[in-house]
């Protein structure tokens, strides 16, 4: 039975992605999701998706605090070629670094940068909060039935702003381009949350389930 695990690091409460992982795996027949710190269960998963909430720096540090578990991440995505979900700030840390309070290495599985949101109108705030329709510039299959206009759900102050277009796969538009979803190979990260966002989110997770790069 294939499994996908959804890493756990002390960095977000889990329980609505569970829950919205696990509906849409008995949906689509996708096997079993665990919720797991293990990096033995990293290891053994057909399946990656690592989520994130609060500020880079500490997303960061928390899962590097984990012994073993960013390294199990990274054999199971970079050498074995695992599909791999990053969500919000598990999305950021794909990136070269963030300047988030001080610059912070990333993973450097994405090349780019994790910057401040400038809206040009400055009635807009900071964070970028709610829904906003996603501006879809790249077919992929996790976005299969997935269309421009499409709402998904939105809170954060920082941006991932990728080193090659080709890797930024939806933006939204906040008074300017604010990244939505970046991706290569078998590695594709979303900053808005897929389990609070309704239709669009469920179908998006049901895809990755399914995704075979």
């Amino acid at each position: 039975m294939a499994l996908t695990v959804l890493v756990d690091y002390d960095s977000g409460n889990l329980h609505s992605a569970q829950k919205a992982f696990q509906r849409m795996a008995t949906e689509t027949g996708a096997g079993e999701v665990i919720v797991s710190s293990r990096p033995e269960d990293v290891a053994r998963a057909d399946r990656v998706v690592l989520p994130g909430d609060g500020a880079f720096p500490a997303c960061r540090a928390a899962l590097k605090a984990s012994a073993g578990l960013y390294e199990a991440i990274t054999e199971a995505v970079t050498v074995q070629a695992r599909p791999f979900l990053g969500i919000c700030i598990g999305m950021q840390m794909l990136a070269s670094r963030g300047l988030e309070y001080s610059e912070t290495e990333g993973f450097d599985w994405i090349p780019g940068t994790v910057e401040k949101i400038s809206p040009a109108d400055p009635a807009l705030k900071v964070p970028h909060m709610g829904w906003n329709n996603l501006v879809i510039e790249r077919a992929h299959p996790v976005l299969e039935g997935i269309r421009s206009g499409d709402h998904a759900y939105f809170v954060h102050s920082w941006q991932f702003r990728t080193a090659h277009a080709a890797e930024r796969i939806a933006y939204v538009d906040y008074a300017g381009d604010v990244t939505a979803i970046v991706g290569r190979d078998n590695i594709i990260g979303t900053q808005f949350h897929p389990e609070k966002s309704a239709a669009t989110g469920l179908r998006l997770i049901a895809n990755f389930l399914s995704w075979k790069p």
